[in-house]
């Protein structure tokens, strides 16, 4: 019995409309040969998150130079969207990126044998992208994190079933509480799942620990306050800067007080 082909889904994310309406002319010449659908675009990483979340795809193109947040932070992001029905797309979907001409960045991609198109984009390098696409294995976020080694500017935050960017400059704290990270900014908790550890590393340029479960934000420190423990004993507590609430250092961690004082 003969299997009829499922079109492969697109998702189009450029800043540029006119990249986009370039790509769309050329897609369509491609599904003469190919079967695919263009299931949406974005022009930037939020509005690809919240569209793709209600429209899963199997292949996203993805421009890399996007002012606010680049394409290869977004396809970390993408790695939090939810899975689709077993058997209806790839998850995470495929990247495949699209770029200028970036000696630097184009090494790094057939390092790590990511795929990618130079623009202005050619048809026959496109038709064989998505020819390749339908075999490929979704990058891993290691992988990602390989390419682009500065740290992320915003964290991704799944909350009521789509993923919302929280900039990392708004970040006063990081606490770890469970199997979840509470990310505190200034109006509002979010819960993350992911390692304390592996935050503190990646950015260790912005925040500091003061006790094994919370790192702070270095710039939201507003002062230190000594006060009575159990027993007599006192400890040391850090204000930050528009917050009510005071967090407890740690003995080990008590040396940041003449550090940052």
């Amino acid at each position: 019995m003969n299997t009829v082909e499922l079109p492969l889904r697109i998702f189009v994310v450029d800043d540029e409309p006119p990249a986009r309406n370039r790509l769309r002319d050329l897609l369509r010449d491609c599904s003469e040969q190919l079967p695919l659908e263009v299931v949406g675009e974005a022009g930037n990483g939020q509005e690809a998150l919240d569209k793709l979340s209600e429209t899963p795809a199997d292949v996203v193109l993805l421009d890399i130079r996007m002012p606010q947040m680049d394409g290869i932070e977004l396809a970390q992001h993408l790695h939090k969207l939810p899975k689709p029905v077993p058997g209806t797309s790839k998850w995470p979907p495929v990247i495949i990126f699209t770029t200028a001409y970036d000696d630097h960045a184009i090494k790094a991609f057939e390092l790590h044998a990511v795929d990618y198109l130079l623009k202005p984009i050619r048809l026959g390098r496109l038709f064989d992208a998505l020819n390749r696409a339908r075999a490929a294995v979704p990058m891993h976020v290691e992988t990602l994190r390989e390419l682009l080694p500065e740290p992320r500017k915003h964290l991704s935050i799944h909350e009521r079933g789509k993923i919302h960017l929280v900039p990392i400059g708004q970040v006063l704290y990081l606490r770890a509480e469970l199997k979840y990270i509470t990310v505190r900014t200034a109006e509002h908790e979010y819960l993350l799942e992911e390692s304390l550890t592996a935050l503190e590393k990646e950015f260790a340029a912005r925040f500091v620990r003061i006790h094994r479960n919370c790192l702070v934000a270095k710039e939201a420190i507003e002062g230190f306050e000594k006060e009575g423990g159990e027993e007599g004993e006192s400890g040391w507590m850090v204000k930050l800067k528009g917050l009510d609430e005071m967090l407890a250092i740690s003995r080990r961690q008590q040396h940041i007080v003449k550090e940052f004082s």
